[in-house]
């Protein structure tokens, strides 16, 4: 048996889609996040693609949260994560993306000056 694959396609209107391919039956999906599982996940089999079925992942208003949410794609019958996908909000986020930045300049600013100073040491 093949192994299936579960392609994203876009995130449009809340709703997140791909394409898993490799299906010998209608799979059963299940899409968590935080370990709960979320309602609303939708198969329909593509026309003219034997084995593709269209994955349609409603994303909650209430997971829209200030930083990062993940969100899960299982298989249930094999117990494997197919795919993930994330959400990235709010202005926190931002605030720690230019303090992690600012973080690494200076660290970056800190090696090039002991990289120097070792080379003209050792020439």
């Amino acid at each position: 048996m093949a192994a299936m694959t579960l392609t994203k396609t876009r995130i449009r209107a809340g709703v997140w889609e791909g394409v898993l391919g490799g299906a010998t039956a209608q799979p059963a999906l299940e899409v968590t996040l935080l370990e709960r599982p979320l309602p609303g996940v939708s198969l329909q089999p593509v026309p003219d693609r034997p084995g593709h079925w269209l994955v349609k992942v409603p994303i909650p208003a209430e997971a829209l949260n200030d930083g990062v949410q993940t969100f899960l794609i299982r298989d249930k019958v094999a117990n494997e994560t197919l795919a993930h996908f994330t959400v990235v909000t709010g202005v926190a986020l931002e605030d720690d993306i230019r303090a992690e930045i600012d973080l690494l300049r200076a660290e970056l600013d800190m090696l090039k000056r002991a990289f120097r100073r070792h080379c003209l040491e050792t020439a």
